[in-house]
């Protein structure tokens, strides 16, 4: 494997929105395998990426293919995984790629866990990495790297020319709960919650305030709804017991929000209405 190519035959593990927006970029150079669970995650997952595709310049549906069985990973050079954060979950997934894809690189899409824990538990951490990219992922353009101590030489090299195969800007970032983006952000993001919950204000008010006032793209509290508020708390969650800082403490407002099954957009309401 010439590690300055970077890699040729990906296949990304998973059938979410990061999953297949990745699937789908990455056709655009070459040919790529994207691992479902079931067959009927089979089928939702290739319509998906088949819609990012056309959005995608370069990127060409026809390269892809879905599968469900490991064993089709075996010429493999790199597999990313990315499916719910979850230690377990994602150790026995990468475990089983592993030995399917003997040859591949293995990486983590993970936004909160951490990767030398995660490639520990899948017994392959010699050849292990993060790679936190953003969603939507064919239009956000940072991929943050995280290489864990006791990875071979060559898997950053290759890892750093394949990002920039795809478009994107790679910054090799530490490994800590929710590396650099997420570690910034979400005290951000949660304290716009608390900000509800102290002053009665409304969601849209505050985010107007942020968008108009600052300058961002989106207000807070229309992030958390795209992000999904589950996700959200999850990500929080590990974020405090990583750092114990109360900023990183999801916010009782949004707690209630998820336990009532307001997830955001996924799911038709959160801080704001998607009927």
């Amino acid at each position: 494997m010439n590690a300055s190519e970077g890699y040729k035959h990906p296949a990304i593990a998973g059938s979410g929105t990061i999953a297949t927006g990745l699937a789908a970029t990455a056709t655009a150079t070459g040919k790529t395998l994207l691992l479902a669970r079931s067959d009927a995650s089979a089928w939702r997952a290739e319509e998906k990426a088949t819609a990012a595709c056309a959005k995608i310049e370069g990127a060409d549906s026809s390269r892809l293919k879905v599968t469900t069985d490991p064993a089709d990973l075996a010429d493999c050079d790199i597999v990313v995984e990315a499916v719910i954060e979850d230690l377990k979950v994602k150790g026995e997934l990468l475990s089983t790629i592993g030995a399917s894809a003997p040859d591949a690189d293995l990486a983590t899409t993970t936004s909160s866990l951490s990767v030398g824990e995660i490639g520990k538990s899948s017994g392959h951490g010699d050849r292990f990495f993060g790679l936190h990219v953003f969603n939507p992922v064919p239009r956000m353009k940072l991929v943050e790297l995280c290489f864990p101590d006791g990875v071979d030489n060559g898997v950053k090299e290759r890892a750093l020319a394949w990002c920039g195969a795809l478009g994107k800007t790679a910054v090799e970032v530490p490994d800590q709960a929710g590396f650099v983006v997420n570690r910034l952000l979400f005290p951000y993001l949660f304290d716009a919650v608390r900000m509800l919950e102290r002053t009665g204000m409304e969601p849209g008010e505050v985010d107007s305030c942020m968008t108009l006032g600052a300058g961002h793209p989106m207000g807070p509290l229309a992030v958390l709804d795209f992000v999904g508020l589950d996700v959200a708390e999850a990500i929080g969650d590990a974020l405090h017991a990583d750092s114990g800082d109360a900023a990183h403490k999801p916010p009782g407002l949004m707690v209630e929000m998820v336990g009532e099954g307001k997830l955001g957009r996924k799911s038709g309401a959160g801080f704001y209405d998607y009927g």
